[in-house]
């Protein structure tokens, strides 16, 4: 079937900005794209951005354009980047296909050496994997009014400031009191974010496909504070007691300060985010290279 403006596939091209020497891969990858007789895109920053660097050609499409109209968003950056636009794209159901030009890659997963190959199988649906993550939403509440709503995909935080005394936090799951902690925070983390922040915390590693949400004490003034994992059904109820210069962010991207007195009511989004990985994906393979777990045994005992 010949290809008409109507049955062309859009593909969307997000890319971290300030990244050196990315001109090439991106313009290696829209010749691609458009060869392949693919409709290339560029998300609006993305397009002021590359116009700088004096790649052009491709229209650009705002954040909701590409949620509405695009086939796929191709993000090609760090999981920093690849967060931002997540939280972003959210509500449209649109799959993300991530290419590390950053340095972790928890989420950007396809290096940019293999990136047309593995862009090749994907979009023509060869060996594709397709993986599904879970977002919270978190609403503050001041006098029994919302002030500020926001979803995260790694985590929410609540924490204080630099310089500021321990915070005390009240917390209830599903209605039930669960504990008073005085801490320098709490982290509230989705399976994907237990690879983040939750972790230097000390907080367990969580599959993607579990269904839970982890609670992360951040320095704990009682050693019995310890991380728990409680079902992503959970309605979670953060209250401030005490403390000052408290705030409470949102993937490390978006923030609010808070004041005493405040809740923050955390649950799972009604949205969620699909990644598409290409043949040979593994979950446990990117946690042996990003956690350096990738080292064997030999027969005499020694590392490899």
């Amino acid at each position: 079937m010949p290809v008409t403006p109507e049955t062309q596939q859009i593909i969307a091209l997000v890319v971290r900005q300030n990244t050196p020497g990315i001109d090439e891969p991106v313009k290696r990858l829209v010749d691609y794209l458009g060869e392949s007789g693919y409709r290339v895109v560029f998300e609006a920053d993305t397009a002021a951005y590359l116009g700088s660097l004096g790649i052009g050609g491709a229209e650009a499409m705002s954040v909701a354009g590409i949620g509405e109209r695009a086939d796929y968003a191709v993000v090609m950056g760090g999981d920093g980047t690849m967060l931002g636009i997540a939280r972003q794209l959210a509500r449209y159901d649109i799959p993300l296909i991530g290419i590390n030009s950053g340095r972790l890659g928890f989420i950007t997963d396809i290096p940019i050496d293999r990136m047309v190959p593995a862009l090749d199988e994907i979009l023509k649906g060869r060996h594709v994997q397709a993986e599904e993550r879970t977002l919270l939403e978190a609403r503050v509440v001041r006098d029994g009014a919302e002030i500020y709503c926001s979803v995260a995909f790694n985590d929410v935080v609540v924490a204080r400031g630099t310089g500021a005394g321990m915070v005390e936090l009240s917390v209830t799951v599903d209605g039930e009191f669960m504990y008073n902690q005085r801490s320098d925070g709490l982290i509230v983390s989705t399976p994907t974010g237990s690879t983040a922040y939750a972790l230097s915390a000390g907080g367990p590693l969580l599959h993607p496909r579990l269904q839970g949400v982890t609670l992360v004490p951040i320095a704990p003034h009682a050693l019995s504070n310890r991380p728990i994992v409680v079902p992503e059904s959970s309605e979670i109820v953060v209250e401030l007691v005490a403390g000052r210069d408290i705030s409470v962010n949102f993937d490390m991207q978006t923030f609010t300060s808070l004041q005493l007195g405040d809740r923050i009511v955390i649950s799972r989004s009604p949205h969620t985010i699909t990644f598409l990985h290409p043949r040979g994906w593994s979950y446990y393979h990117t946690l042996r290279e990003k956690l350096h777990w990738n080292e064997y045994p030999t027969n005499e005992g020694k590392l490899i």
